[in-house]
């Protein structure tokens, strides 16, 4: 191919170090094969650029060629791509729904994949979606996740997200679940506000699913378009498991834009009580009143205690969740310090999509929460490398002939020890 980009697997196993290769050399890594102690599969992250969406911000594709942007000619590339890296797992966003309806599930389903979709809420015509194959995989539960609230000014926004709980097939006695989930966040540099509480929502719902009899959480995947840079703070709290957003004005939540100028700081607590999440990012269990007291029968201090109480968990700018979760990527080349970039048109090229996952105990510094999760976290065997913005220029940006989104494809395999 004329022109193509070359993107290569690279091997994070010590003794695979130096083995790189170029895609297309079908040779499975020796570390790849599943045995009766362990499960590997692969996940792809793939934000597919909603033809409506494209077509309402054509100014981000003036250095395309017309041709290579009509869905007609986008479609069967992105297919032959999605068919080439066999993912077991697929999480795509801007998905539109009448292309998904009449030939991305079809398509898709006679690869040997199940597909879930969500799709936004209001008029909004794309959504995400979670594709695995039938043949690694078990279905368990579909818990989709709405964004958008009534009832909470702020969640004004269509964005959704998609949880899964998948059950490898697998001989063996043990029966392991993975939960995996899927999202794409509010885009608006401005609105960090809405980013945060979404995000919370997601963690609030993969909490809840995640979470296994024995108070542990099952190994999670989360994909998606984040709409934020690595090290922004809302990148930030995702791998650390704690924010103190105290002071943090609100366009500098998701790092996208550098100036704040004339920008409110995030209130605290962000979102309101009548969400039903806590600052720990999990469903709140509404505490039914007590029925063996009444407020009279409680003395004057005992009432004191309890407004105490209330105000000062209303008013903490902590945000915490429980998990452990890594990045497959780390965001910059070793060697040069040069960003990887995951997206690139007429305006701007950088990193907004990513694989977290949680990591296998030695892979992890300890972070905060991860006491508290990890029975058997993942392995990371390996990722497909990222490029540069110079490499993406040297093939006219994206979408291109070889590449039809403006976005890039996240790969990365993963093993669970059994």
């Amino acid at each position: 191919m004329e022109g193509a980009i070359q993107r290569h697997w690279e091997y994070m196993c010590n003794h695979n170090k130096d083995k790189t290769k170029i895609l297309g050399d079908q040779n499975v890594d020796p570390t790849c094969e599943d045995s009766d102690n362990k499960f590997d599969f692969s996940v792809m992250s793939y934000n597919i650029l909603s033809q409506d969406l494209l077509e309402d911000n054509s100014h981000l594709y003036r250095h395309c060629r017309r041709p290579v942007l009509h869905w007609s000619f986008r479609f069967p590339n992105i297919l032959k791509e999605i068919k080439h890296f066999d993912a077991d797992v697929l999480c795509l966003q801007e998905v539109q729904e009448d292309h998904y309806g009449a030939e991305i599930r079809p398509s898709l389903e006679s690869l040997g994949y199940h597909c879930e979709y969500k799709m936004r809420t209001g008029r909004k015509p794309d959504g995400c979606a979670i594709c695995f194959k039938h043949s690694k995989f078990a279905l368990l539960s579909v818990n989709p996740v709405e964004f958008y609230r009534r009832d909470v000014p702020l969640l004004d926004r269509d964005n959704v997200g998609l949880v899964l709980l998948l059950q490898p097939k697998i001989p063996s006695a043990a029966s392991p679940v993975i939960c995996v989930a899927n999202t794409h966040l509010l885009y608006n540099p401005r609105r960090g506000d809405i980013k945060l509480t979404q995000l919370a929502m997601l963690l609030a719902e993969i909490s809840s699913v995640a979470h296994q009899k024995d108070g542990s959480f099952c190994p999670i995947v989360m994909c998606g378009d984040f709409n934020s840079v690595p090290g922004s703070p809302l990148y930030s709290f995702i791998k650390e498991g704690k924010l103190n957003y105290e002071g943090l004005a609100i366009g500098k939540v998701s790092g996208q834009e550098q100036s704040s100028r004339g920008q409110r700081i995030l209130s605290i607590p962000i979102w309101p009580p009548n969400l039903g999440i806590s600052q720990n990012c999990v469903y709140e269990v509404q505490q039914l009143p007590k029925v063996e007291k009444t407020d009279s029968d409680l003395t004057q201090t005992e009432l004191d205690k309890t407004e105490v109480l209330v105000t000062t968990e209303k008013l903490s700018s902590n945000l915490q969740h429980h998990f452990s979760l890594s990045s497959v990527y780390s965001h910059y080349f070793p060697d040069t310090g040069i960003p990887e970039v995951t997206t690139c048109h007429s305006r701007s090229a950088i990193t907004v999509d990513y694989i977290f996952y949680s990591a296998e105990k030695e892979d992890v510094a300890e972070q905060p929460g991860s006491e508290v999760a990890l029975v058997g976290g993942l392995k990371l065997l390996a990722r497909l490398s990222l490029l540069t913005e110079q490499d993406l220029w040297t093939v006219n940006g994206l979408p291109n002939e070889n590449n039809s989104s403006d976005h890039l494809p996240l790969l990365a395999k993963f093993r669970l020890e059994l």
